[in-house]
């Protein structure tokens, strides 16, 4: 089974067992939805401890979470630093368009004519669209935005992208 990581808890908050995340996830109102089932992979653990999202609410920058069976600080204390993950068969469908991290990470980009241009090792969240950061095999990184005019075709199933590069782009 493959996890994808959603979120890292990074403090305890109050005495009531909560917890404040700091959140990778596009979709917190469906991860951190009451019922959601989580798997939290400590640092050097192999198997995750399954938890059950009793709560969910926002402060600042963080998401703030209560697990069941989980109602005093001592109980989530031991869980600073780790990682909340969602198995694949969670993940849910996307609109046309739209992809997942894992799936762009790790295609290879190539220009209309095929030559190709290199590997995305990144996607960067700007705010108007994300960037993909594309390392060739050799020189320096690209910056490629996933706009219509830029990215023409994606095929995550082989793992590869078609790009009309505008002019400066890969310069």
């Amino acid at each position: 089974m493959n996890w994808y990581n959603v979120g890292k808890i990074v403090n305890t908050h109050g005495i009531r067992g909560e917890v404040r995340v700091m959140s990778r996830t596009d979709f917190p109102e469906e991860r951190y939805a009451k019922g959601a089932r989580l798997g939290l992979f400590m640092p050097g653990a192999k198997e995750p401890i399954m938890l059950t999202v009793a709560s969910h609410r926002t402060h600042k920058n963080f998401n703030l979470l209560t697990f069941e069976d989980h109602t005093s600080i001592n109980d989530v204390e031991k869980y600073r630093d780790g990682i909340l993950k969602v198995p694949d068969e969670d993940l849910g469908e996307l609109e046309e368009g739209e992809f997942y991290y894992h799936e762009i990470i790790g295609c290879t980009v190539v220009d209309q004519e095929g030559h190709e241009i290199g590997e995305v090792t990144e996607v960067l969240e700007t705010g108007a669209n994300d960037v993909w950061a594309v390392k060739p095999p050799e020189g320096k990184m690209h910056y490629i935005p996933y706009i219509e005019d830029v990215v023409l075709e994606v095929d995550t199933e082989n793992k590869r992208i078609v790009i009309d590069p505008i002019e400066g782009l890969l310069s």
